[in-house]
């Protein structure tokens, strides 16, 4: 798992208007190119009667599937501009799909390459780029004499906490950043002076800075 990766927040679109046909850029997260395609299918039988449904996705730690749809615009002209987008800011298994509406004046290669490389960026900003930042679980087990040196502690440095439990002893689930976890664990011990019980969970995805 990579980690951190800039991918989309959420599903979203934005219109814009270019000598008068519109275009709207639709964007949204994936973590499948199953997902991707029934996305754009979503959009095209959404917008059945728009003049082109163009897209493209990219999807994979490495990126390693890439794909691109000019639907019946000149070859060149509107999926891979869109595909550019997604690499140009660096974001990761995310889909796109701009909606044309014809609007009478026709646009040439170039004007149609801008137009949609603009609707690919509406898309990217109406749906908000975010870094996800790789967590790991570090399971810390202490008896009451210790929370609250170790809740000050934690707060202190700002680590991020997943749940803390109260029964005979504390359970606080710390997440710091996944390359941290082992030294993390280390120092819990030298905190608590061997007195925790401690052990290392799950990994988990966070927002940076959330």
């Amino acid at each position: 798992m990579l980690n951190r990766y800039k991918t989309l927040r959420k599903q979203a679109q934005k219109e814009i208007v270019i000598k008068k046909s519109r275009f709207i850029g639709y964007g949204k997260p994936v973590e499948t190119e199953e997902e991707a395609i029934a996305f754009i299918e979503e959009i095209k039988k959404l917008n059945w009667n728009a003049t082109h449904n163009c897209s493209a996705y990219m999807i994979g730690e490495r990126d390693e599937i890439q794909k691109q749809s000019d639907d019946g615009e000149p070859s060149g002209t509107a999926g891979k501009p869109i595909l550019e987008v997604i690499k140009n800011q660096g974001l990761k298994n995310v889909v796109i799909v701009v909606t044309r509406y014809f609007g009478g004046i026709m646009l040439g290669a170039g004007g149609l390459i801008r137009a949609y490389t603009d609707g690919a960026v509406a898309a990217t900003e109406a749906a908000e780029a975010i870094t996800q930042v790789l967590h790991r679980e570090v399971i810390v087990d202490v008896d009451y004499t210790w929370y609250g040196k170790l809740e000050n502690e934690l707060h202190g440095r700002g680590v991020r906490v997943g749940g803390t439990e109260f029964t005979d002893r504390v359970v606080v689930t710390c997440l710091p950043e996944a390359p941290e976890a082992e030294r993390f664990a280390a120092w819990m011990t030298d905190l608590t002076q061997g007195q925790a019980i401690i052990t290392i969970g799950e990994e988990r995805y966070f927002i940076d800075g959330e």
